[in-house]
């Protein structure tokens, strides 16, 4: 199922040589990157549901990134990075390959910056992030198996018109720009125990790290995957790149089969654990965070609570930072998690 990372795509090539180019952000990085997105984006609110703290046993903290006005937290990344462009690098437009939270993360930044953007996106991909990223103006090209097949297509279109290829995680000012709503959070609730965060590339997981462990080295973070697609929970555990053969997961936010040079680094250094959740226990955490706190995540926005609800035993009487990280889930997949589910069984 597994083989350590030996992908020769154009992709995995640009990314590898990209991020050796580029040091890791760091907690000015993220100072900075605030200061750039302020004018663009409000902080999104932090939330202590009394009745999920009670259910759990410990005070969860929820920081609401679903609030965000693409859904999901990656706008931040896209806005920082691409406000840095000049002239020249605006003209020359963007590509890039995404599930649908950083495709539209991207396309947002793009319209805001009068860039042209073209997003590869999965045959299967969300339609609704499909729809919303169009929206945006950018061009959606859908091809591709999933995301990983993408990234080499978006790679190779960018080389041949001669645009900036953006990956959606080897890229320090995505890390940094993502990184604000740990910022945010941290002010919000400086003393918290426990920050749960989902991971997919990696970005979020990344920025939350560069900055707690930076604030309050004593925190723990740990970073949550779809444990049908446990490719970043394989490499942080055996300490090697991995790339799995195939998976796919309903969480499409989750559905990376291959890990980062930039992520990897940052992760081994600063995160303290990595821990899988199954489908099941995603759509539990949905239909937790809707019944007890009156918010929509999808599968990898709900993901980390998740993960809260399993270890709550552990968790006792301290203060849990749970990401949700994105609510851009259709209508179609929210009547499905909480027919399976039922209002009852999971809250």
């Amino acid at each position: 199922m597994t083989a350590p990372m030996t992908e020769s795509t154009p992709a995995s090539a640009h990314a590898h040589a990209h991020a050796h180019a580029m040091s890791e952000p760091t907690l000015t990085d993220v100072l900075r990157a605030r200061k750039v997105i302020r004018p663009y984006l409000t902080p999104t609110p932090t939330l202590r549901p009394t009745a999920l703290s009670h259910e759990l046993g410990c005070e969860i903290v929820l920081k609401c990134e679903n609030l965000n006005p693409t859904g999901a937290f990656k706008v931040r990344g896209g806005i920082n990075l691409i406000s840095s462009f000049d002239a020249e690098q605006r003209a020359l437009g963007v590509a890039t390959a995404s599930t649908g939270n950083h495709a539209q993360s991207i396309a947002y930044a793009a319209n805001l910056f009068g860039v042209r953007a073209v997003v590869y996106m999965p045959a299967g991909a969300n339609p609704d992030k499909v729809a919303a990223t169009e929206l945006l103006g950018a061009t959606v090209v859908q091809a591709g198996a999933d995301f990983d097949e993408c990234r080499g297509l978006a790679a190779e279109h960018a080389e041949r018109e001669g645009m900036r290829f953006i990956h959606s995680a080897n890229e320090p000012l995505l890390i940094a720009g993502v990184g604000t709503y740990a910022l945010e959070l941290i002010e919000d609730e400086p003393d918290l125990d426990v920050v749960i965060v989902p991971v997919g590339g990696g970005s979020g997981a990344c920025g939350v790290a560069t900055v707690i462990k930076t604030v309050r080295p004593q925190t723990r973070v740990i970073a949550v995957q779809a444990a049908n697609m446990p490719a970043v929970h394989q490499a942080f555990h055996t300490q090697q790149m991995v790339a799995l053969d195939g998976g796919s997961t309903f969480a499409e936010g989750l559905a990376t089969r291959v890990t980062f040079d930039m992520p990897f680094g940052i992760m081994q250094r600063l995160v303290d654990d990595v821990q899988l959740v199954s489908e099941d226990e995603m759509r539990d955490g949905m239909v937790t965070l809707l019944h007890r706190a009156r918010i929509v995540a999808e599968g990898a926005g709900a993901a980390a609570m998740a993960l809260a609800r399993r270890l709550a035993p552990d968790l006792q009487g301290q203060r849990v930072g749970v990401i949700v990280s994105g609510g851009n889930v259709t209508l179609d997949t929210l009547r499905d998690t909480i027919n399976r589910v039922g209002a009852g069984s999971a809250a």
